[in-house]
């Protein structure tokens, strides 16, 4: 490949995270361009795998996950707490990185985004689609 090449393919994928970080989104840290080289595309792989049935402390609620994890770090499953049950609609484990939605049916939609620490625990941010001031801090009981 051309340098000229590599440079407007760098110039496009840092013109679409900027497009995408405009519009509210954001990458995961691990993404890496389809065309990057095979060391930096491993980055991608799931570094640990969520499957199991374990819980989440948030700071408002305690959280039941039924997950299973694909080969490609694609996330399914279910969730409970108290009588509220949830359906687990998309996620993923991209590097140390987990997210998945949960749909509640009771109304709220909730988008779960964490990481692996040093203690191999995972911790993060909890956020309600439909009413985005509502966000709580959560850690899973287990270690993965």
């Amino acid at each position: 490949m051309s340098r000229r090449t590599r440079k407007l393919l760098t110039t496009s994928a840092a013109a679409l995270i900027l497009s995408a970080a405009g519009a509210g989104l954001t990458a995961p840290a691990s993404a890496a361009p389809a065309n990057a080289p095979s060391a930096v595309r491993q980055a991608r792989v799931a570094a640990f795998n969520a499957t199991g049935v374990w819980t989440i402390y948030q700071s408002n609620a305690t959280v039941r996950v039924d997950l299973r994890q694909d080969g490609s770090g694609n996330l399914f499953g279910s969730t409970s707490s108290g009588n509220t049950v949830g359906t687990v609609q998309e996620g993923s484990v991209t590097g140390n990185d987990i997210y998945f939605v949960v749909q509640w049916n009771h109304g709220p939609k909730g988008r779960y985004t964490g990481s692996l620490g040093q203690d191999r625990r995972l911790s993060g941010l909890t956020v309600d689609l439909n009413n985005p001031s509502s966000q709580a801090t959560w850690r899973s009981d287990r270690t993965f």
